[in-house]
């Protein structure tokens, strides 16, 4: 058996770590999207308006992104298990202080705190995949760490929800602590310390905050960075106003439209490893070239949409997202292949926060650009169709430039050894 077909059979340990990394995704994902569905529970609990009820969804994201960026200096510097468990640990305490909040100025303070910890969970992970898998098996192991959002999508909210009806709006954030803490122990006591970078920097650690300095402003990662704000602004412009517009504009019913998003999450959930074994057989490039057209094909007749029947819609939503993760699994991998082992941490932290930070910018503009009419019908959409759509192309661009620095690396690498070896 050849070496590269041994590489693409997991071991136990390997597939436990995929589990893990997994799980603690799909707890932090819950709490993220479970606010949301919680807003009219907690607007009538806490007497509060629509805008405070919005703050306290931005808070989080708002300190994740701060959070992010200010950890990237000390993301290189420490074993990458214990600096997971310790930003899992203080998510967990976030939201176990949204669980028992008792006032609107409580909950904004846990989720901030939730924020905090949980902005750099994502980035950790990430980093931790890259550590323990090569580039060539890579996007199969995001495939199904990213089925997390799906599953998350399918089978988190609508538990969420039925606890939030019977039990209390604090049921949900206690589910996740309860769910969470038998994951970070098992971390704890099963995960082999992930180290290797700490070897390969040497006694000589810089300054964290030197080393933040010096990775934001590597020329080698500039065009990464700009990718990950390209691809991100182009995947919120049209978030926060896709359930008005389907309701409003498609007219689906808002007893519907679990089903839209239901049939999504389980298509996803069936498409995301489907698309990283494609990646990792024919090309993660490719891939993603192929997802954006589609993606983009389908988004200008999504925004197009008139009065639509429900089955035709939910069809269209399927293909639609399926476009979209077969951008996002190839390109996370591409990403993970540019960092230098001792800036990885680093460089994941970095990417995560310009994400929070672009879709916060991307959600403004789609407020900007959208016109409410009186039938509660949106106006404009097809435009920011048509803005997500360039920003997909502008992205390809970009990708391709941080697939020949991921290739011209891995050439690089694979000289290197082969010296080696000759030598």
């Amino acid at each position: 058996m050849s070496e590269q077909a041994k590489q693409s059979i997991f071991t136990r340990y390997q597939i436990f770590i995929i589990a893990v990394l997994a799980f603690i995704q799909f707890t932090v994902i819950l709490d993220f999207i479970i606010v949301a569905p919680l807003g009219a529970l907690l607007m009538s609990t806490f007497s509060i308006t629509p805008g405070e009820f919005g703050s306290i969804v931005s808070a989080y994201a708002f300190s994740a992104g701060l959070s992010g960026f200010l950890a990237a200096g000390f993301a290189d510097r420490y074993d990458r298990k214990k600096f997971l468990l310790f930003f899992y640990a203080g998510f967990i305490i976030g939201t176990f202080l949204c669980g028992i909040a008792d006032s609107f100025a409580f909950l904004l303070g846990a989720r901030i705190i939730t924020g905090i910890f949980g902005g750099v969970i994502a980035s950790v992970s990430l980093a931790i995949v890259a550590d323990l898998f090569p580039l060539n098996i890579r996007s199969r192991v995001m495939g199904f760490v990213q089925m997390s959002f799906a599953v998350a999508q399918v089978a988190g909210i609508p538990l969420g929800i039925y606890l939030a009806n019977n039990f209390g709006w604090h049921a949900p954030f206690m589910l996740i602590v309860a769910i969470g803490i038998p994951a970070g122990i098992a971390m704890m006591k099963l995960v082999r310390p992930i180290n290797e970078h700490l070897a390969a920097a040497g006694t000589e650690r810089p300054n964290a905050f030197r080393h933040l300095a010096t990775t934001i402003s590597a020329p080698q990662y500039t065009s990464s960075f700009i990718t990950t704000a390209m691809l991100t602004l182009g995947g919120f412009l049209m978030m926060p106003f896709s359930s008005a517009f389907l309701v409003y504009n498609v007219g689906i019913t808002q007893e519907e439209l679990p089903l839209v998003f239901i049939f999504t999450g389980l298509s996803t959930i069936i498409v995301l490893p489907i698309v990283g074994r494609i990646s990792d057989s024919i090309g993660k490039l490719r891939v993603f070239t192929a997802g954006t057209l589609l993606a983009s094909v389908m988004i200008i007749i999504y925004t197009h949409l008139g009065i639509t029947p429900l089955w035709e819609v939910i069809v269209l939503n399927v293909i639609l997202f399926a476009g979209m993760m077969s951008r996002m699994i190839p390109a996370t991998t591409l990403m993970t292949g540019i960092p230098d082992l001792t800036d990885r941490g680093a460089f994941m932290s970095i990417s995560s926060s310009l994400q929070q930070v672009s879709g916060g910018v991307g959600s403004v503009i789609a407020g900007m650009i959208i016109i409410r009419t009186e039938s509660g019908a949106l106006q404009m959409y097809d435009v920011l169709g048509y803005a997500t759509v360039a920003l997909m192309l502008g992205g390809a661009v970009m990708m391709r430039i941080v697939n020949r620095q991921v290739e011209a690396k891995a050439a690089a690498t694979a000289a290197t050894i082969s010296g080696e070896v000759h030598h």
